[in-house]
């Protein structure tokens, strides 16, 4: 028992620490992900020691695998398809052709800028490619902006984030080998995603079969049966091919939204208090284990690729992807403004790190240090002020507009809901 204390003690202040800096965050209205930052800072080995991450040796990694394929689960599970058609285009060059203009561009930052080497700076640029829903979905809650914008961003960040991480195995594998054969990339990243989809599409069909039979069923055994599926398809995912998994898990969230489950209300509301968990406990844990020495050791070549990124290659890559696809200037704008990067950055980052270090490879560190000094800026200079970007682009939505979106929403799946409502009832009681 005295063993065990230690982790039990890290495991339990991590999450005390992480749920409260929800609530503050909530509080404040500011991203929840700032204060998830400075609280595993302040409680980490550079702040007052008090969590030390490395207890939990392989566990960590393990703890972060499930955890984000909870967190993109629940990405897909909230993504409306309805809606998406009306920036489909967009969406599609933004995960395709806009991730090779990250890649591109952010590589050539971090080499000219940050004098990583080649091999190093393509690693770099393959992590911060993704956005994610983990930031992007709180941050349009909490600014409501027009609907055809938070769209694409919610598109983008649940879609973008396994093949950005995808992209970034099959990077880190070249680094590790030395061998680098564009076709071998491709055929990886299509293989993934070939597997993942197929995986994803079958397992959430039948979930959404099984979660339909509300006989022997009762709500609170069909969230940690969902639960219990993602994870296990997640899994074997993972062993037939690597980072496939999360493919899967945001598969099976579209899935099933598209499923049109009875207890659909009260499954998403699990999820979404799950998610809330995991980004917690994530956010905590990773910046526990940052080196602040680390980071101010990039020196101001650095600073100047993450605002490269920011307000050169991001604009590049959303002018092109959204070319001729019925944006005005000002939306366009403001996707070029918000892209913050969020947990699957900061989980592959670390787990890079350590790998690099095994093999002998410089550069684990800077990198992981260079994919926070990332979050920490998109986040703070993006995150802080796209609500007064909104408001000065005129993009907000009044609180008539919300209304009228909603009435609309509402006329639309009234019918629907209120079957789910009375089924849930029905099963509660």
């Amino acid at each position: 028992m005295e063993e065990s204390l230690p982790i039990t003690i890290l495991i339990s202040v991590t999450v005390v620490a992480g749920i409260a800096a929800q609530v503050l965050a909530g509080y404040f209205h500011i991203p929840s992900i700032v204060l998830l930052l400075l609280f595993g800072i302040l409680l980490g080995r550079d702040g007052f020691d008090f969590l030390d991450p490395s207890l939990l040796g392989v566990g960590l990694e393990v703890l972060v695998s499930l955890l984000v394929a909870v967190i993109l689960f629940e990405g897909g599970l909230n993504l409306q398809l309805g809606e998406l058609k009306e920036v489909s285009t967009s969406l599609r060059n933004l995960v395709t052709l806009g991730v090779l203009i990250t890649l591109t561009g952010a590589a050539i930052a971090a080499h000219w800028l940050s004098e990583f080497p080649w091999p190093i700076a393509f690693l770099y640029a393959s992590l911060v490619v993704v956005t994610g829903p983990t930031v992007i979905n709180p941050l349009l809650k909490q600014i409501s902006v027009e609907k055809q914008v938070s769209t694409l961003l919610e598109g983008e960040g649940v879609f973008i984030d396994p093949i950005g991480a995808i992209l970034a195995v099959i990077v880190l594998h070249f680094v590790l080998s030395g061998n680098v054969e564009p076709l071998i990339l491709i055929k990886g990243l299509v293989l993934r995603l070939g597997l993942g989809i197929i995986i994803g599409v079958g397992g959430g069909w039948l979930l959404s079969q099984l979660l339909k039979q509300d006989q022997f069923l009762s709500q609170e055994l069909k969230n940690l049966v969902v639960l219990a599926s993602v994870w296990g398809l997640f899994s074997l995912a993972q062993a037939l091919r690597g980072e496939s998994g999360l493919v899967v898990a945001v598969v099976m969230g579209i899935v099933l939204r598209a499923s049109n489950l009875p207890s659909e209300l009260l499954l998403r509301g699990f999820n979404e208090q799950l998610s809330i968990l995991a980004n917690s406990v994530l956010f905590i844990l990773l910046a526990a284990d940052l080196s602040i020495a680390s980071i101010f050791a990039l020196g101001w070549g650095s600073v100047l690729a993450v605002l490269a990124l920011m307000l050169i290659i991001r604009p590049i890559n959303i002018l092109i992807s959204t070319w001729n696809q019925d944006l005005n200037w000002q939306q366009q704008l403001f996707l070029s403004w918000v892209a913050p990067r969020g947990i699957v950055a900061a989980s592959l980052a670390s787990l890079f790190a350590v790998s690099l270090t095994k093999q002998g490879i410089n550069g684990g560190d800077s990198i992981k240090a260079l994919v926070f000094l990332t979050i920490m800026m998109t986040v703070l200079l993006q995150g802080l002020t796209a609500g007064w970007v909104a408001s000065l682009l005129n993009l907000r939505l009044t609180s008539q507009s919300e209304q009228e979106c909603l009435q609309a929403g509402n006329n639309d799946i009234n019918t629907q809901e209120i079957g789910k409502i009375s089924r849930i009832d029905s099963e509660l009681i």
